[in-house]
């Protein structure tokens, strides 16, 4: 699977959706959630190594662009998701339906050990993780790497969804308490946004 060729796709998906997520965001948070992507992965985008270069070193050079570009959480977040896929795949020059699975955990631990947020606390670990349990269970039922991607983007428009009736336990929306309840979670849709441009490449 070409790594370069899924930053660039959710870069466009992400300045696509830029102004809904944001609205997102608005009713829960800082509402500024959409545009700080679009700027952190326009970044990722113009940092890709030129060539062929090996996917790790792809989502590498991406995540620290985005550390550095994105505002709020979502930078470290998102950054931390792609240092950590990239550094789990070190200089394997291609990657399969093991080693994108590989990708996705090591993205997830990342992701919670800086949030320390779990499933149910209305954040994108509502998304991410149904994917990763999703993909998992998907490549052990002996899907190759396209069938495999494609029940982890589902399974994250599932968690997505999912965080709407949740209290926010995490970040900015928990000091709204029962307010958070009834709104989509900004970063659980995004991150359901760039595993359905994952499957997409795939």
């Amino acid at each position: 699977m070409n790594t370069a060729e899924w930053i660039r796709l959710a870069a466009e998906r992400i300045a696509a959706d830029a102004a809904h997520l944001s609205r997102l965001d608005a009713a829960i948070g800082d509402g500024d959630h959409g545009h700080n992507l679009e700027r952190g992965f326009a970044a990722a985008v113009a940092a890709l190594p030129e060539g062929d270069a090996p996917p790790g070193k792809v989502l590498l050079a991406a995540g620290r662009a985005i550390v550095a570009k994105t505002g709020g959480a979502s930078g470290p977040l998102y950054g931390t998701a792609l240092r950590r896929a990239g550094k789990a795949l070190g200089d394997t020059p291609d990657l399969d339906a093991a080693g994108l699975g590989a990708v996705l955990q090591a993205a997830l631990e990342g992701v919670r050990e800086l949030g320390q947020a779990g499933e149910g606390d209305k954040t994108m670990v509502d998304a991410l993780a149904p994917a990763v349990a999703a993909y998992e269970e998907a490549l052990a039922a002996g899907g190759d790497l396209a069938a495999c991607a494609a029940a982890a983007a589902e399974a994250a428009d599932q968690g997505a969804q999912a965080t709407v009736p949740m209290q926010a336990r995490k970040g900015r929306a928990s000091y709204l308490g029962p307010r958070s309840t009834g709104h989509l979670d900004p970063g659980a849709a995004s991150t359901a946004l760039l595993l359905r441009a994952l499957a997409d490449v795939a």
